[in-house]
């Protein structure tokens, strides 16, 4: 009977490759991967191995030896950064580092709260597309709000080659569940969290990795939960989760329970929000990333994105337009007195129809207009019908998404809801009368004449404004300045009425992803967005400049809006331009919130080490209420010393102590990449270095690789013939990302392409391991790094490095292949090794066994077993 000593390589028909532990005669303990076995020693098979070739002193094939030890190094380099992923992007080192961070110990539990632009998407793919190569995982899905879900499975395929299946309630009907034929899925959670959806995905296979897009919607408060985070929850209850990766810019919105409860989703063995989050904060380096875009760098350490240049751009009304201003705020003014006299709902409904009215009547005469016609409308017609009673209007959901928040405003005044004072009607004929008398709104002249005499001609500009009617307004001008078909449309319904020069309305219909490439193709000049093309569109790459049309009261939305052009991408410094008229108490309160945010961000700055946009997490912190509230109550304070006292009476409700400490806290708790103790973590490397390789696997099927003008070509080796996956010839094949975005996926080489895919495969599981190289100057060892720690369940993680003769210092995998890719393989190699070799590599494992290796491999045990051997030909 076969006997095995201790770490012999050995085959299992069902287990696969694992190493001995002990042989025990009839059984035999064995380790594969993290487990270990006691199976029948006779249903093992022995391994061949390196020690096979140093007890007789032979040699491989040299060029399928260095395919080998090629792809070996390829695979733990990749596994690691996904710097060989073909992706159509150039990669930058802090994105490299998150796809390390997440991927390294498994399964994976990580909040990545990178600034908004920094690559959240291309983060997602390059942390996903290693995985789905190596096969660590096969069941992947991705949970969006559904506006963002089609964009999602766009980008998959067109920047990875992954290929996602969208989810749909109307696929999911029949008796067998969508989930039993679908293993990646992009989703909605919206349309999940539903009871029927819920119940069907509850009973689905467990899933080996979760990610969660804009995770800042799955919010706990103590008494309850948001339908999202309960979905959550009980996947996570259920086992149906494996791995988990939430995505957010904003990870805390004002509540230390909702961002305890965020991260105890992730992992509750280390957070808990019924306990205090100070005692909690030294756990995020464990569970939370978070890089900015003021310290993250290119590969040679150039800072990514240029300051932002903001300038206010005045204006002043007109006689007509004070006037208008001047009756519609005491409009206001008396409603909220009025609503002041009443408690509970009837006060609360009131208050937010007011606070609907001052926000569109700072947006434009035109919105504001269109709001009250509609709302004396109706006010005349429930008068008609008897007066029927009033719906009071519900307080706004709290995961409700900013252009539902705009259309509910806007559509609001005109619905059936309470009266807001005795005589309604006759002030609202007053008000709609004064704004009759105003052709020409100032604010939109003055846009014109900034586009027509400040920017340069041509310039492509991106402009927001919070409501359609506002939108409507501004195409109208632009159009009828600069020409029919000058400007496109984003917003949440896709949908404008605009109105003709003759008077006549005209609906227009437009797609948010048409918009944006008409935008980025130079086919429209002007684009015209409402929040909803605040998050998920990227416009960089032709646009940086951007008009803020309107000043919404939450400045989280300006650093949203800002943030469509300054990110991944940008090569300009984007302008920003805010119309404001300085006269309005609106102007005078935003004003002074500058300031304030100013001072915090200062006062912060001078305490932290990295410079961080910080003053966005405090907005984040306090939430839109309490911005509603401090523009709704300043309203009332008309004079500039009354304000001012005022202010500074009541702006402590938000950036107070307690949370510039927590923003403190939390951002400087978290992981993040640090461009200086990373330089030689990360490979300097890209596609062109998988040529080598790939020119030597072809020749070790009988291939040569040609190259001519249009790029690379082979004949598919022999042994995949038949393979569906591949083709027959590949020609014009090249490692080079710059290519359109037509051509890349069918040119590109990189891991995820069927033909390296397989190459590399094969190349791995041939039976070499030593050889001759040529351009070699001292012999290598090379060694595969897993973790001793066993019964963890976790996916195996192993690293490929190794020791050079004559160096002291262990080489990386990035620094082994760059070393391996310019060596050749012998002609006419020998079979032979030398003595004098084999005594050399057995001194290089020896002091490999002694070396204590980098922690920053991230094993916690972690044992270096030599797996091949490279020496210079004679």
């Amino acid at each position: 009977m076969t006997t095995f000593a201790p770490e012999q390589s050995v085959r299992h028909l069902d287990h696969g490759e694992g190493r001995i532990v002990v042989d025990q005669g009839v059984f035999s303990l064995v380790q594969f991967g993290t487990d270990i076995h006691r199976v029948e020693t006779a249903q093992l098979m022995r391994i061949e191995s390196l020690e096979d070739r140093l007890a007789d002193l032979t040699t491989d094939d040299s060029t399928a030896t260095l395919a080998k030890a090629q792809a070996l190094l390829i695979r733990s380099i990749n596994d690691q950064w996904g710097v060989f992923t073909r992706t159509r992007v150039k990669l930058l080192p802090h994105q490299l580092w998150v796809c390390r961070q997440v991927t390294r110990n498994w399964p994976a539990r990580w909040l990545v709260a990178d600034d908004v632009g920094l690559g959240k998407t291309i983060e997602a793919g390059l942390i996903l597309d290693p995985l789905l190569s190596s096969d660590r995982v096969k069941r992947v899905l991705v949970l969006t709000p559904a506006r963002l879900a089609p964009q999602w499975l766009d980008r998959m395929k067109t920047m990875f080659d992954i290929r996602l299946n969208l989810y749909s309630a109307d696929l999911d009907r029949g008796k067998i569940s969508y989930w039993e034929t679908a293993d990646k899925v992009v989703a909605s959670f919206h349309t999940l969290r539903m009871d029927k959806a819920r119940e069907r995905l509850l009973m689905a296979e467990p899933w080996d990795l979760v990610l969660v897009d804009e995770a800042h919607h799955f919010q706990a408060v103590e008494r309850s939960a948001t339908l999202t985070y309960n979905l959550l929850k009980d996947m996570q209850a259920a086992g149906k989760i494996g791995s988990l990766v939430l995505f957010t810019g904003t990870p805390h919105r004002g509540k230390d329970f909702g961002f305890l409860a965020l991260m105890h989703l992730l992992r509750p063995d280390l957070f808990d929000p019924q306990r205090e989050i100070e005692e909690q904060l030294a756990h995020l380096p464990e569970a939370m990333i978070r890089n900015n875009k003021a310290t993250v760098t290119d590969l040679q350490g150039k800072p990514l994105f240029k300051p932002v240049n903001t300038q206010t751009v005045d204006y002043g009304y007109t006689e007509a337009e004070a006037d208008f201003y001047n009756v519609m705020s005491e409009f206001i003014l008396d409603g909220r007195a009025y609503a002041s006299d009443l408690a509970g709902r009837e006060r609360t409904s009131r208050m937010l129809l007011l606070i609907a009215l001052q926000k569109l009547a700072a947006s434009s005469i035109a919105a504001i207009r269109s709001a009250l016609s509609k709302r004396r409308g109706m006010l005349a017609t429930t008068i008609a019908q008897g007066g029927r009673r009033a719906a009071q209007i519900a307080e706004p959901p709290e995961d409700e998404e900013d252009d539902e928040r705009s259309q509910r405003e806007e559509s609001a005044l005109g619905e059936n809801s309470p009266t807001l004072m005795s005589d309604e009607i006759a002030r609202l004929d007053e008000i709609l009368a004064r704004a009759d008398e105003i052709t020409h709104e100032t604010k939109i002249q003055r846009l014109i004449d900034l586009i027509e005499t400040e920017l340069k001609v041509g310039e492509p500009v991106l402009l927001f404004t919070e409501y359609k009617a506002t939108q409507a307004l501004v195409l109208n001008a632009l159009e009828a300045r600069f020409g029919e078909g000058s400007s496109g449309f984003i917003n949440g319904d896709e949908r404008l009425t605009i109105l003709n020069t003759d008077g006549t309305t005209e609906a227009r219909s437009l797609s948010r992803d048409t918009a944006a490439e008409d935008f980025n193709a130079g086919r429209t000049r002007f684009l015209i967005s409402t929040e909803a093309g605040g998050e998920g569109i990227d416009l960089q790459h032709r646009c940086a400049t951007l008009v803020h049309v309107d000043l919404p009261w939450n400045p989280m939305r300006l650093h949203q809006r800002v943030g469509r052009l300054n990110r991944y991408g940008q090569t300009r410094a984007v302008s920003v331009y805010l119309l404001r008229n300085p006269e309005t108490v609106e102007a005078r309160i935003w004003s002074l919130l500058e300031e304030k945010l100013a001072r915090i961000q200062a006062t912060l700055s001078a305490s932290m080490e990295e410079a961080e946009d910080i003053a966005q997490l405090v907005i984040g912190m306090a939430g839109s209420t309490v911005f509603d509230e401090l523009y709704s109550e300043g309203f009332s304070k008309q004079g500039r010393e009354t304000l001012k006292s005022w202010w500074s009476a009541n702006s402590n409700r938000f950036g107070g102590d307690n949370a510039l400490a927590t923003a403190r806290s939390l951002f400087g708790s978290a992981s993040k990449y640090d461009s200086v103790s990373m330089a030689k973590e990360i490979p300097q490397l890209d596609l062109p270095q998988l040529e080598p390789f790939f020119r030597n696997a072809a020749k070790t099927h009988g291939r040569r690789v040609t190259t001519s003008e249009a790029g690379l070509s082979i004949a598919t080796p022999e042994i995949w013939r038949n393979d569906l996956d591949l083709k027959s010839r590949y020609d014009g094949l090249t490692f080079d990302r710059d290519l359109a975005l037509q051509e890349q996926m069918n040119r590109m080489m990189g891991i995820g392409h069927s033909l390296v895919d397989k190459l590399l495969e094969h190349a791995v599981n041939q039976p070499v391991f030593a050889a001759y190289l040529k351009d070699l100057e001292n012999p290598i060892l090379l060694a595969r790094v897993e973790d001793e720690l066993t019964g963890t369940k976790t996916t195996v993680h192993r690293i490929v490095l190794g020791l050079q003769y004559g160096q002291s210092n262990i080489l990386r995998d990035g620094e082994l292949l760059t070393l391996l890719n310019r060596c050749t393989w012998e002609e006419a190699p020998s079979t032979v090794l030398s003595k004098e070799h084999a005594a050399t590599l057995r001194e290089l494992s020896i002091r490999l066994e002694a070396t204590e290796l980098p922690r920053s491999l991230g094993f916690t045990y972690p044992k270096a077993r030599p797996i091949m051997a490279l020496v210079p030909a004679p």
